[in-house]
């Protein structure tokens, strides 16, 4: 700067130089952050959803305060320009021929040149932490605090949440970002679903996102699981059922085409109709055969024409609908814990009156903590374990209840099996028929698609019988009704 000026204007030159040009270096980083966003997330292996914030949201926020600096250092300046004497006032002049001068380009470049570095720098972290797991589930953390907890308690911990919920493609590219700035606009002004609702709508096909990984022309066979359950009287009677599930395959080439899996649209196509929001109520199935034969089939009060609805066609996530966020029901988890030595078996009545807990009405969860603490120890006062008992059931129900968001297991169906929910009975319920009544999606007993080796409790449980028992249904042989027909994942209806 020109050492003959006269200083006795130093504050009028301070407000004529430095916050134009601060403003002016503000909105350059912007411009250059925004150029470096775009860039990264157009040659990023997956899409990231919350760039759509940083790129379209946060950096013009910064450009439009560099504007702000720039005008208002300007409004300044033409102010003091009006109440100055005339020739008092000088604009930014920088004489490279003085010491001074060259000191201050320095100062000036260095400065610029340093935040450019730092903006880069900044740009590329922020980035890579918005498309981390911790960032979808923390950052927002009251409405995503129970889909990010029941997603490190589920299969996929391990896997980001933009390959699931974004994948690759253009077209999902631009939604996700739209998405974004949506959900930010949602948790600043606290206008969002309690509790989140499944975006069925909005979901990718499972063949552009679960397929990236998982092989559906692989041949599964047969998967043996043993369901650990006790019963909500005194003594808490164990029942176990040891079952060899049918999963098979749906691919001739690499397996015999039949179990579960059979339903995957490798040879055979099934399409269906679901007249609710949450795809619970299927009246409607239409299925094509490899060969081309076509048969429908519809429940007895469904009686539009297919045509007037929209027509599906079934995935791997109309039956793995909580790949990722499932939530235990208070009867599984209670089951669970005790299984596995967490919560002992003989204090008495311990799981009605673990249940009656978890599903009592509650506002927030330090409520619920602290109503669980005082009860159980009231009611199990010097018995053993009361400690180790109240650590457990708090951790169940901040694992699965969520009351601030109101999200628990009743919220979000589970169609992986058919207990608590509908699941495969949606459509194997026996009411969907073909027009002359002559064929039936029933199926015909516990055996079509799991082979129950053994049931029960003690000596029950090693009378193997490969070819399946006849479902024991606690104390009388019984098959034919629908389980979710009385198990509601607490209590039966």
């Amino acid at each position: 700067m020109d050492a003959n000026k006269d200083t006795s204007h130093g504050q009028a030159r301070f407000y004529q130089n430095w916050v134009v040009l601060a403003g002016a270096i503000v909105a350059a980083g912007s411009i250059f952050a925004f150029l470096l966003l775009f860039a990264i997330d157009l040659f990023a292996h997956h899409g990231n959803p919350y760039m759509g914030i940083l790129a379209y949201v946060v950096a013009p926020g910064f450009f439009f305060l560099g504007a702000f600096l720039i005008t208002g250092g300007l409004w300044l300046q033409r102010r003091h320009a009006r109440r100055s004497a005339p020739g008092t006032v000088s604009p930014l002049v920088i004489n490279l021929s003085s010491v001074r001068g060259r000191k201050t380009l320095g100062i000036v470049v260095v400065c610029g040149v340093g935040f450019l570095l730092l903006t880069a720098i900044g740009s590329n972290r922020t980035y890579h932490y918005t498309e981390s797991v911790q960032f979808c589930g923390q950052t927002c953390h009251t409405p995503m605090k129970p889909e990010f907890t029941t997603y490190l308690n589920s299969p996929h911990a391990r896997v980001e949440c933009t390959a699931c919920h974004v994948g690759e493609g253009a077209e999902w590219y631009i939604k996700s970002k739209i998405n974004g700035v949506h959900q930010l606009v949602g948790v600043i002004t606290g206008n969002y679903d309690r509790p989140i609702k499944t975006p069925l709508k909005h979901l990718r096909l499972a063949q552009e996102t679960c397929e990236q990984c998982h092989w559906p022309q692989k041949y599964v066979g047969n998967i043996e699981r043993t369901y650990n359950h006790f019963l909500a009287d005194e003594t808490n009677t164990p029942f176990t059922v040891r079952l060899l599930l049918k999963v098979g395959g749906g691919d001739p080439t690499h397996g015999p085409v039949g179990g579960i899996h059979w339903h995957m649209n490798l040879a055979n196509k099934v399409e269906y109709i679901a007249t609710d929001d949450r795809r619970q109520v299927i009246p409607w199935v239409r299925l094509t055969e490899a060969d081309g034969t076509v048969t429908e089939f519809r429940t007895p009060e469904f009686k539009d024409e297919a045509a007037k609805h929209t027509v599906r066609t079934a995935d791997c996530m109309d039956c793995h609908n909580r790949p990722a966020h499932h939530f235990r029901s208070p009867n599984d988890a209670v089951d669970l814990a005790m299984a596995s030595g967490r919560i002992d078996p003989a204090l008495p009545w311990v799981k009605s009156n673990l249940v009656a807990l978890l599903v009592g009405s509650y506002q927030t969860e330090d409520e619920a903590l602290a109503k669980i603490g005082t009860t159980l120890r009231e009611k199990y006062a010097g018995k053993p374990k009361v400690d180790a008992l109240v650590s457990s059931a708090q951790e169940i129900f901040k694992q699965t209840m969520f009351p601030e968001m109101k999200a628990d297991w009743r919220a979000y169906p589970n169609n992986i099996s058919h207990k608590d929910w509908a699941g495969c009975f949606r459509c194997h319920d026996g009411k969907h028929k073909t027009a002359d009544g002559k064929k039936s999606i029933k199926a015909s007993d516990c055996n079509s698609c799991h082979t129950i080796l053994a049931q029960g409790a003690g000596e029950e449980l090693n009378k193997l019988n490969p070819k399946g028992h006849t479902f024991f249904h606690i104390d009388a042989p019984n098959e034919d009704f629908d389980c979710n027909s009385c198990h509601t994942g607490a209590f039966p209806k």
